[in-house]
């Protein structure tokens, strides 16, 4: 890993300026032209580019998959595997069905008229499964189970077939164990794009949601607007504030769990004491040179002046991830403010949000924490007002609609209003 020792200036400058580091590794792209190609070309063109970046062998005949392919890919799972992510799906829907408000929430005002404010679900939601290095069937079960128990009517799942054309099995048997048989055999920027702007064959949605590589969280950036997006969710991080109590090791294994992401990803380590800051370093460089798989990521050690210091630094720096292995801070956890997900305790691994906690693994990085949380029934779901005035309400309304109506220089949004009030 490239390690690099910070100097205390304060929670925001030292904040400010581990992410300015760490984002030097960040790659920059432009998915314009794969953006013209897709929208000009429909399928021919994201056929075309599958066949260029995934199916580079034998590119598949068709984008949608056969539905009998993730029938047979779920009977074909070891069924230890399979209770695994069976546990993981129920947890997750658990999570999920808790986040949703079914009631409508109606206010009567005191001149008489009444707004409900209702939450309805998008018609079609388009998730996208990484592929590449590795088949991630938990990120088709932290999309697909929020999208389904918000109400979601339809949502199609892509993912990058391999270099033979097809999608890899775990992530086909992850859709059928959800319900799932709209599949894609599509990724990158170009899955994106099929999904937001639709083709001949593949339907366009309403909101575009899942993790993946620079290339697709570009594309979702320059789709919003036109659809909705969950966050910019990628690459992965992880921010971890350690005590003397805690075995090093632990907090390495953590560290070196992130760092398989790739050589992307942002770690953090803060500690009050610059002894366990070495301890941790030690155990980290240990652990990964007997591990194959450890990106080479960008790893910031800062020694905080006490634990209050480390959580307002969290707080700055907005971290994907937060473990709060030191028993002390765990109290201090409500005082977090920006990051995706917060692990308290020293049981509390990144791992075990990543597949079978049930809190979501889709979560908000490059500090979109600021602003973004963990995605979720509500990324699927949007509000809608209902508003009704009775001629009573409207009396006492309207000439204050028409006096700030008049003073914005929109003279008829104020008859519209007094043209309610003539008998």
């Amino acid at each position: 890993m490239r390690v690099k020792r910070f100097e205390w200036e304060g929670a925001a400058s030292t904040g400010l300026a581990m992410r300015r580091w760490t984002e030097d590794a960040l790659e920059r792209v432009n998915v314009l032209p794969i953006e013209r190609e897709v929208r000009e070309g429909g399928d021919a063109a994201v056929l075309s580019l599958t066949a260029r970046f995934d199916a580079t062998e034998r590119p598949p005949d068709s984008l949608r998959v056969d539905p009998g392919e993730l029938d047979g890919a779920l009977r074909a799972l070891d069924p230890r595997l399979r209770n695994a992510m069976q546990t993981a799906a129920a947890n997750i829907r658990a999570v999920a069905e808790a986040q949703i408000d079914v009631e409508p929430r109606t206010v009567e005002l005191p001149q008489g008229q009444r707004v409900t404010v209702r939450e309805v679900p998008v018609r079609a939601a388009g998730i996208y499964a990484p592929g590449g290095k590795a088949a991630y069937p938990s990120s088709v079960l932290m999309c697909a189970i929020p999208a389904q128990v918000a109400g979601v009517e339809r949502v199609a799942l892509a993912s990058p077939p391999g270099s033979g054309g097809l999608v890899h099995p775990l992530v086909l048997a992850a859709a059928a164990l959800c319900g799932i048989d709209e599949v894609y055999a599509m990724g990158g920027a170009q899955a994106i794009f099929a999904l937001a702007y639709g083709t001949e064959s593949v339907g366009q949605v309403d909101v575009v949601a899942g993790p993946g590589n620079a290339w697709v969280q570009e594309a979702k950036r320059i789709t919003y607007g036109f659809v909705g997006i969950d966050s910019y969710a990628g690459p992965s991080e992880l921010m971890v504030v350690i005590g003397p109590g805690v075995d090093p090791a632990w907090a390495a294994l953590d560290l070196c769990a992130q760092a398989e992401h790739g050589a992307e990803g942002p770690l953090v380590v803060a500690a009050v004491d610059d002894a366990v800051l070495e301890s941790v370093w030690t155990a980290v460089e240990r652990a990964a040179a007997e591990r194959s798989g450890v990106g080479e990521a960008p790893l910031a050690l800062i020694r905080v002046p006490d634990l209050d210091a480390a959580i307002d630094l969290s707080n700055v720096f907005a971290p994907e991830h937060l473990e709060l292995l030191d028993e002390a801070a765990a109290p201090l956890a409500a005082r977090v403010r920006t990051a995706g997900c917060v692990f308290v305790g020293r049981h509390g691994a990144t791992a075990f949000g990543d597949y079978v906690a049930g809190s979501n693994h889709v979560l908000p990085t490059t500090r979109a924490g600021r602003f973004a949380g963990p995605l979720g029934p509500s990324t699927f779901r949007r509000k809608i007002s209902t508003v009704e005035v009775s001629a009573e309400a409207a009396a006492k309304l309207a000439p204050h609609v028409d006096t700030i109506a008049r003073a914005e220089g929109f003279p008829v949004h104020g008859e519209s209003a007094m043209i309610r009030t003539e008998k």
